[in-house]
């Protein structure tokens, strides 16, 4: 069911979004041209637990849906990072101070595979201690709420955690956990 790709080009390429247009033969010799795909950096996301059982919650505005909404800790794994367990402690790190003890990876998911070409890493991460302030990125207004399982499940319940990547991250934990 491969499709087979003749020809690539790049239309845009900028730090975190790349598009690139493609001509593509599928198996049945049909020609499609053009086909858009996103380029995007792998991304990487905890559901963190707090020593105290709590679930790390972060809200911030999201310019795009122009709404501030619960989201979980991550963001992109950095070319200085070594392995994705790495990527997903600095980033645990820098927008919630906390440090943790352990990490579990609960395997990967898509935003579209459709049109866009990269993974999001999805973790449990366990025994996290605030150890240090947050280091935000200049476009960053992360505040931290910190959760009861019962509180995520509401939130989950009630349409009220939209990132739908995060949602499913949320959702294997909670599986992985025995709390659905």
């Amino acid at each position: 069911m491969e499709w087979k790709t003749l020809k690539s080009e790049y239309l845009f390429k900028d730090l975190w979004f790349t598009v690139r247009k493609d001509r593509c033969e599928r198996p049945d010799g049909k020609i499609v041209d053009p086909y858009y795909v996103y380029e995007f950096p792998e991304w990487v996301t905890a559901v963190a637990f707090t020593k105290e059982g709590k679930i790390i919650m972060e809200r911030q505005y999201r310019h795009a849906c122009g709404m501030t909404m619960y989201e979980i800790p991550g963001g992109c794994v950095d070319d200085t990072d070594k392995d994705l367990e790495s990527a997903i402690a600095r980033e645990l790190a820098e927008e919630t101070g906390y440090v943790f003890d352990s990490f579990e990876y609960m395997g990967r998911t898509s935003a579209n595979p459709s049109t866009n070409n990269n993974w999001m890493h999805m973790f449990i991460a366990r025994g996290g201690e605030l150890k240090k302030q947050q280091e935000l990125d200049d476009n960053e207004d992360i505040e931290i709420h910190l959760l009861s399982v019962d509180e995520v499940k509401t939130l989950l319940k009630e349409n009220q955690i939209l990132q739908s990547m995060h949602a499913t991250a949320l959702f294997y934990a909670l599986q992985r956990i025995n709390a659905l």
